[in-house]
């Protein structure tokens, strides 16, 4: 096989175009050197070589959305947190005022039965008299 010169007479540009023609004759030579495997070794160059911008802009971007997604769910969390604290303070609140309920409820019938007592016992006093 043969191969053709990689020789060429490069005109004298400037800049950017000198490395533009310096990555041609690479990709050329790359070509050249495995012709079978390079097509898709380039492209795949090609692809990640404009896509490492996008890849890290993404990544930021990625970053950036999982950070306000873990800031929402601490700020849901923290809500939920203060509702379920408020609801066991209120319902502390109602279970001490049932209590209280129950205790004076609990001494208006013991001194019902007493009541009831010195009633009976009145009653019996005067069916003996009688």
């Amino acid at each position: 096989m043969e191969r053709p010169s990689l020789e060429f007479n490069l005109p004298d540009t400037h800049g950017e175009g000198k490395l533009y023609v310096v990555d041609s004759l690479n990709n050329l030579n790359k070509l050249n050197v495995c012709p079978a495997e390079s097509q898709h070794s380039l492209d795949q160059e090609d692809n990640t070589g404009g896509a490492g911008e996008s890849m890290a802009g993404s990544n930021a971007g990625n970053q950036r959305l999982f950070f306000v997604t873990f800031v929402l769910t601490l700020t849901v969390s923290l809500a939920l947190v203060s509702f379920v604290i408020f609801l066991i303070f209120q319902t502390r609140n109602e279970v001490d005022q049932i209590s209280s309920r129950l205790l004076s409820e609990k001494k208006n019938i013991e001194e019902l039965k007493k009541l009831n007592n010195i009633i009976l016992k009145h009653l019996n006093q005067s069916r003996i008299k009688e």
